[in-house]
């Protein structure tokens, strides 16, 4: 949408939902390059004869620049201003994606395979760091479900193109379809970019009154790695992104070695199929279910629930994983209780350290998913050791309830004593200011 400005200078209103839904479009166009993966692994490997191994490293290299490359973009993005920075970002991210996809369709070799993931994990986090900080500066009212919705075009996304991109590389070969989708979704990517803004200063609404620890300025990029509360926070973040990221890297082999994969389950489709579409879906609600109910409950509390039923899950698909409803219905518990982090973690960032830097913030934040992906080889490491999945399920299911335990004991407290610190700290400042006239805030 175009922004009209009056000759004073004030910016004619834009509805904050279209900015969310171009937000979301724009994660469901990037969601391949991530939750596609699995389909193109075993035949790249059939057709080139490259290792899988191999070949999985380019899915790391994906991950990493998708996230260690966010706070240039997030700054970047703040930098140019509300207008400029969300449509060069998103534009300049919808090019490389198309590209990186077209550069994996003509690799001949792993190094060629690698750049091609390069190019799309940097431009697939340039749509993500602004997506995401549009979602928490439009609405600062309603921060995890924004934050949450944003992130669910991310995690169900993929759902739309599973059978489809299933069913091209089967007809037409893993080349042809990484082109023809890197091609037309870095298209319409770049076409919506010319829509996509932050809101100028005072155009969001305020943030309604909470219960929820919450920061009433707005603390720099170069503080905030300053302060404990943001190493633990991103700690956190990758001992659940680690689990989550391998069973979404591995599922398909996964499936294989439990026999499950090619079982035919539900109207011709088979285990793996209906797996994919199931986590997607399940993948997908999570984030504005528990982005919601973190509104409510609080932070910390909807991370226990989220973990500790994410802990269920890993133990249950050990034990269950052989049967193909049974594989189906645990890794969409999977699936659901790791994909949350996604709305949970920006929202738990922007509460901690407030709205000004939030889109850099946030993307500090989300590098820990980099660091995380290069944890994902070790769970095959762990399987090749024993000669099962099952050591490898119930390493994450302890993280799970490590994180739990940190979350409600000590990222609760710790937080909430620096925010009240700071906000006390900053009426006594506003009181000196203007003659005590500053009434505390609620």
């Amino acid at each position: 949408m175009t922004t009209t400005v009056s000759p004073k200078g004030a910016v004619a209103p834009t509805n904050r939902w279209m900015q969310l839904t171009i937000g979301v479009i724009c994660m469901v166009l990037i969601a391949n390059l991530q939750y596609g993966w699995t389909l193109f692994v075993k035949p790249m490997s059939e057709t080139t004869g490259w290792s899988i191994a191999g070949i999985q490293v380019a899915f790391s290299i994906f991950v990493a620049l998708e996230t260690w490359a966010t706070p240039f973009h997030g700054w970047v993005a703040d930098s140019l201003g509300f207008e400029r920075g969300p449509k060069v970002m998103i534009a300049l991210g919808g090019l490389m994606v198309g590209i990186g996809w077209i550069v994996n369709s003509m690799a001949g070799s792993l190094g060629m395979l690698y750049l091609g993931a390069a190019l799309s994990g940097i431009g697939g986090g340039a749509i993500y760091a602004v997506c995401v900080g549009m979602a928490v500066k439009w609405f600062p009212d309603r921060r995890g479900l924004a934050v949450g919705i944003t992130a669910a075009g991310f995690g169900a996304g993929s759902v739309l193109t599973v059978i489809p991109i299933r069913m091209m590389i089967a007809s037409h070969g893993y080349a042809d379809t990484f082109f023809w989708f890197g091609l037309v979704q870095g298209a319409i990517i770049f076409a919506l970019a010319g829509f996509a803004r932050f809101p100028a200063a005072g155009e969001a609404p305020a943030p309604i009154a909470s219960k929820l620890p919450q920061l009433s300025e707005s603390i720099p990029p170069r503080e905030v790695l300053r302060t404990p509360v943001f190493w633990l926070l991103f700690a956190m973040f990758v001992a659940v992104s680690a689990s989550g990221l391998m069973a979404t890297a591995q599922l398909a082999l996964i499936a294989k070695s439990y026999g499950v994969s090619d079982t035919v389950l539900l109207f011709g489709a088979t285990t793996l199929t209906v797996a994919l579409i199931v986590d997607g879906l399940a993948n997908g609600a999570a984030r504005p279910l528990f982005g919601w109910v973190s509104d409510k409950i609080g932070r910390e509390n909807t991370m226990a629930v989220a973990f500790g039923l994410g802990a269920a899950a890993y133990w249950l698909l050990a034990g269950l994983g052989a049967n193909p409803w049974g594989f189906v219905i645990c890794a969409a518990l999977i699936f659901f209780t790791w994909g949350e982090i996604f709305s949970l973690f920006p929202s738990t960032c922007t509460d901690t350290f407030g709205q000004k830097y939030a889109t850099t913030n946030a993307s500090l934040l989300y590098t820990a998913k980099g660091v995380s992906a290069f944890l994902v080889p070790f769970a095959n490491v762990i399987k090749d050791a024993t000669g099962s999945w099952h050591g490898v399920f119930v390493t994450a299911a302890l993280t799970n309830v490590a994180v739990v335990l940190i979350a409600l004991f000590v990222l609760k407290p710790m937080r909430r004593a620096m925010v009240e610190r700071r906000n006390r700290a900053g009426e006594a400042v506003a009181r000196e200011d203007f003659g005590g006239a500053v009434a505390p805030a609620e």
